[in-house]
């Protein structure tokens, strides 16, 4: 089931703004840690899964990135997106992307593959579109956020305060369905042992594993993000292919 989210207009309203503030759990959480993992992109052809509003692109291109193809299902995102002559945007799913073998160095994602139902299916695509030698990072919301049906996992005391955080359903994996902004949010959970294993089985080497958390900049800015020392929001796994 695709489901474009980010062409919702209410929801892409809300979520324009979100970034646009720069506070967001994405700039002081989930970037820093993507970011450490990248390998040097001086010269690299890159993939970028679910570019979305092209921020990634633009830093990858900062980076030294010779030419950069960014991917995304949404409309609305891509317009939103910086037009350079070093980065060619497609809008597609995921799922239906195909490109021939050995085409990119570095392949990334920031925050997309939660969206998508086929996981063992895309890594293997990703692991043939890989040049030997080249590098895959991936973010991705993490299992223990995604475990519960109803995706709300904080319980409270009557005073409004969070006592701690509830995993159930851990093991059954597949569609959740939650309230952001809009009801009726898809997403797909996946035990960490998937995420995992699902990178191995695909032929290529786990590299790294990081459970973020957020950097001083953003306990000042968001002082909320203190309950992410308590339990991890996402998880970023960053991925060879051996020559």
């Amino acid at each position: 089931m695709k489901q474009n989210l980010y062409d919702n207009p209410e929801f892409f309203e809300y979520y324009s703004k979100m970034r646009d503030s720069g506070i967001t759990y994405n700039e002081f959480v989930e970037q820093p840690a993507l970011r450490s993992l990248l390998p040097s992109l001086e010269g690299k052809i890159v993939l970028d899964l679910g570019c979305g509003s092209g921020q990634l692109a633009v830093y990858l291109l900062e980076q030294g990135a010779a030419y950069i193809t960014g991917t995304d299902i949404s409309a609305s995102m891509l317009g939103r997106a910086p037009q350079h002559d070093q980065i060619t945007y497609m809008q597609a799913p995921m799922e239906e992307l195909d490109f021939p073998g050995n085409s990119f160095d570095v392949i990334v994602s920031s925050l997309a593959l939660h969206y998508i139902e086929q996981y063992e299916p895309l890594m293997h695509k990703i692991a043939y579109w890989l040049k030997d030698g080249g590098k895959l990072v991936f973010s991705t919301e993490h299992p223990i956020v995604t475990a519960k049906l109803d995706k709300d996992g904080w319980i409270e005391n009557e005073q409004g305060e969070r006592l701690y955080y509830a995993v159930d359903h851990y093991s059954q994996q597949g569609i959740r369905y939650s309230h952001w902004v809009v009801d009726g949010v898809i997403t797909y959970h996946r035990t960490m042992a998937t995420l995992i294993n699902g990178v191995i089985q695909s032929g290529l080497r786990l590299d790294a594993v990081l459970e973020p958390e957020p950097i001083p900049e953003g306990l000042e800015n968001m002082p909320q993000l203190i309950h992410e020392l308590r339990k991890p929001s996402f998880v970023v796994i960053a991925a060879s292919k051996e020559s």
